[in-house]
């Protein structure tokens, strides 16, 4: 069920608030803006979806993206959804913001909804709503929409934590850069994409780097059949996240973090996003296989002409002498290319191969800021820790060690440490 502020009158989803938000800039204070809050995404699924149709927003705020993850990880935490949604006086949507409130022992946290399992979070934007915004205007919404979710007992919290905010949305600025933020301990990259798979490569690589890639994958065709697979049946969309999953544990026992597809819900998310008939147009499964060894996996995600590359592991073995993890990356940077994308988006992680092919950094930012007295100590808490996980993450030689002393320590103890957040993505070989 929507409310409705500033004596608007309820509407429900699929009337007027579809109307596309073509005049923005007519917003002229933050007060003019009708706010409307929801409890679940169901209510709001006909609003959410119509908008995502017009606006800017990155594949992981796609109503699809966050019902599965609600149905598969959401409903086992017993996160709320607390999903707000701004309006102008003619009933145009200007934004749409995907949070969540998320209970952690004594403390309640407003965050991004499915915020452990998305590379990116923002809010949905109408075009031309951020022109309208100033750092002034966007900080009196923003009071308006922390009051109305905190007036409500549904959607009381001690503390807010806004995670992985990208400086822009689409082709427009994030409103909530004009916060007091942070920088997270990690950058994402990206890779424009032009032309054709050769001219790409060659532009990218030297003359005697392709010679060895080359070299390389002859002698993985030296073990077996080298083939580039796109499984599209369901059970073999499963059996290869199943053997994705797998390496990926061998992956973190190695670098001595914890198997995050072992939580919960993880890997029935993907598994359900990659064959539920509803999503699966957003996601590109696809292995390297050498013989009948499945030597690289894949799981991205397609979306307004960018491919995000969001989950890749290799094989132990054999195989892994070759570089298997990599000539599956040139395979994929080849089909993005043949599929018209523009982008090839490696999102979250600073790993050093992503820079070898990326054109482009973009900046994350963190937000996290009492709402309570409880919830102010915590966050002073999370702000010093993330810094200091930011300086070690950003000094190559700090990491070194880390890394280092992190895959000693579990090898001595049995144990793993906490997974870092982008523990999610690939290790390049």
């Amino acid at each position: 069920m929507a409310l409705h502020f500033d004596g608007a009158t309820t509407a429900l989803p699929g009337t007027d608030i579809l109307a596309p938000a073509t005049d923005s800039r007519a917003i002229d204070h933050a007060g003019e803006i009708t706010l409307s809050l929801y409890d679940s995404l169901e209510a709001c699924a006909v609003a959410w979806r119509t908008f995502e149709e017009v606006a800017d927003h990155t594949v992981f705020q796609t109503f699809g993206w966050l019902s599965t993850w609600m149905r598969t990880v959401g409903g086992r935490t017993r996160a709320r959804p607390a999903i707000v949604i701004g309006q102008a006086p003619n009933g145009a949507v200007l934004f749409l913001m995907p949070f969540a409130v998320e209970r952690h022992a004594m403390v309640s946290r407003l965050t991004w909804l499915g915020s452990d399992l998305s590379d990116y979070n923002a809010p949905l934007l109408a075009p031309g709503f951020a022109a309208a915004m100033c750092a002034r205007r966007f900080a009196a919404l923003w009071r308006r929409i922390r009051g109305s979710l905190m007036a409500d007992p549904r959607f009381r919290h001690d503390i807010v934590s806004l995670e992985k905010m990208p400086d822009v949305v689409g082709g427009q600025r994030n409103p909530f850069s004009f916060l007091p933020l942070a920088a997270n301990p990690s950058g994402a990259h990206a890779a424009t994409l032009s032309g054709d798979w050769e001219a790409f490569y060659a532009a990218k690589r030297s003359n005697s780097t392709r010679k060895n890639d080359k070299a390389k994958r002859r002698k993985l065709g030296d073990l077996g059949e080298v083939r580039f697979l796109e499984p599209s049946e369901d059970s073999d969309i499963r059996r290869t996240l199943a053997e994705l999953f797998r390496q990926k544990a061998g992956q973190f026992a190695r670098m001595g973090v914890v198997d995050v597809f072992a939580r919960p819900g993880f890997a029935e998310f993907f598994a359900e996003l990659a064959t539920d008939p509803a999503t699966r147009s957003l996601v590109h499964v696809s292995r390297l296989d050498v013989g009948d060894i499945m030597a690289a996996t894949n799981l991205g995600l397609v979306h307004c002409g960018r491919y995000y590359h969001v989950l890749a592991a290799y094989a132990d073995g054999e195989t892994a002498r070759f570089g298997p993890g990599a000539a599956h990356l040139r395979d994929l940077l080849r089909t993005a290319i043949e599929r018209g994308c523009r982008e090839f988006d490696f999102t979250i992680g600073d790993e050093p191969y992503k820079r070898e092919w990326a054109d482009s950094t973009l900046a994350l930012r963190d937000l996290h800021t009492g709402a309570t007295s409880a919830g102010w100590i915590l966050a002073l808490s999370v702000r010093g820790f993330t810094r200091a996980k930011r300086t070690i993450k950003q000094t190559p030689a700090l990491w070194r060690a880390f890394s280092r002393a992190r895959a000693l320590g579990a090898r001595l103890t049995g144990r793993r440490p906490i997974a870092a957040p982008e523990a999610k993505p690939a290790a390049e070989d």
